[in-house]
């Protein structure tokens, strides 16, 4: 028999042998694919919104106060992101995407001459600036990638394809973007790839955070983090496979599993909370389907969560320090997201002037329940709700979307329903 050395001596040569063949499979690939070094993308939205009823917090637990409300008007830059990748040869690329949400955030430190030069702190514009991804891959082909830093966790299919021209609404589909996190994007480890008609993704990354949890967004929010670094006491998995076979139909499946409870700076190790887990599971199943000039999308989401009596409780003894980022909220034991759009392109067989551009007429179906209770808990109903809008969207180029959407959001009896109508232009382009 080997001796302990000689066994060492033999698996690193295994493992030596093993990465050199693999070095010169993926620099011969590399050798065979030729693109730009460089390549730099944008895509958002601008967009102006009228909400025909009240933005008041209390509009659903005092719905008579504000059911004659005239409404609010806003504009926003929901999105403005800049992406920007290179190829470093060998198989070796980068790829980031830096997002402004809401225009950004101004803030600034001034020094006020009618106020005896005190100095003062001056928040012009909410807002949020994020790095949704910022990653190094090694491509070993087109059947195995390896990308490790911060990625997009593609479940749903919003988080699988969140630019804006990928939905016909003037906002992303607002049921996969209340229940989770949207755009969803965590540091971690992702593997990759496509075969035939099938392409699969893997991830290793940071579990969500169950203190996060809301009754109004479920988990919209449990990826976030207002510390400078993300807590991954917890790790879960996530992973995605999506279809081709069928010509102009693409089918996924996507899905996550983590422990949440604990899973943050705060915690209790007291016996009353020794057996929480906090187990959240998500599956979602989606569709896009293009013929001609008919567009179809749709998705059917449900998340669920264990130990959400001790969870509420847990969360509503937190802080309620004023500078405390806790929502301190009850959470529902599941949630889930239904939605379907549908759009025909009028101008599909336009000639002159208007050939090659797409109005498209659509229509769009939500329905979504951020808080299906536990046994243990009551129900909240407004948390229930159905969105019917329809509108249209013109392309006069590839790259540029105009759109005009108007719909209503249906609420139980008790409450008020809330119509609005939106306008936007997006963008979406890269530059190689």
């Amino acid at each position: 028999m080997l001796n302990y050395s000689k066994k060492i001596t033999f698996l690193l040569a295994i493992v030596l042998t093993v990465s050199a063949a693999i070095a010169q499979t993926a620099d011969s690939t590399a050798s065979i694919m030729h693109r730009n070094r460089l390549s730099v993308g944008t895509y958002g939205e601008a967009v102006y919104r009228y909400n025909f009823y009240s933005d008041n917090p209390f509009r659903y637990s005092k719905a008579n106060s504000y059911k004659d409300s005239k409404g609010h008007g806003m504009v926003d830059i929901p999105h403005a992101v800049i992406n920007l990748g290179y190829d470093f040869g060998r198989g070796w690329s980068f790829g980031s995407e830096i997002e402004f949400e809401h225009g950004g955030t101004e803030a600034a430190i001034e020094v006020e001459a009618e106020e005896s030069g005190e100095f003062e702190k001056e928040i012009e514009r909410g807002g949020e600036v994020a790095i949704e991804q910022f990653w190094v891959q090694k491509s070993f082909g087109p059947w195995l990638n390896v990308r490790a830093g911060h990625v997009v966790v593609p479940v749903g299919a919003t988080n699988n394809a969140h630019e804006p021209n990928n939905f016909f609404g003037v906002y992303r589909p607002e049921g996969e973007n209340t229940i989770m996190p949207c755009t969803w994007h965590e540091t971690g480890v992702e593997l990759w790839g496509r075969a035939g008609d099938w392409r699969y993704d893997l991830l290793l990354l940071p579990a969500l955070n169950s203190s996060y949890f809301t009754t109004s967004g479920w988990a919209h929010d449990a990826s976030a983090s207002p510390y400078e670094y993300r807590v991954a006491n917890n790790l879960a998995v996530a992973a995605r496979v999506d279809n081709y076979s069928l010509m102009g139909l693409r089918i996924g499946v996507s899905g996550y599993i983590g422990r949440t409870f604990y899973n943050d700076i705060v915690t209790d190790e007291q016996s009353r909370y020794a057996s929480v887990k906090g187990l959240v599971a998500i599956g979602a199943i989606d569709f896009s389907y293009r013929h001609r000039g008919l567009t179809l999308r749709g998705n059917a989401d449900i998340g669920t969560l264990g130990d959400t009596k001790e969870i509420s409780s847990f969360n509503q003894r937190l802080s309620h320090s004023n500078n405390s980022p806790y929502p301190r909220d009850m959470v529902g034991k599941q949630a889930y997201a239904i939605g379907i759009e549908a759009g025909y392109n009028v101008l599909q067989h336009a000639t002159g002037v208007m050939k090659g551009k797409r109005l498209d007429i659509f229509a769009r179906y939500d329905r979504y329940d951020s808080f299906v209770p536990a046994s243990e808990l009551s129900d909240v109903q407004w948390a229930e709700r159905n969105c019917v809008s329809g509108g249209i969207n013109f392309r006069p180029i590839p790259q540029i979307i105009v759109k005009a959407e108007g719909g209503i959001r249906l609420l139980a009896e008790q409450y008020n329903n809330e119509p609005w109508v939106a306008l936007g232009i997006t963008w979406a382009a890269m530059f190689d």
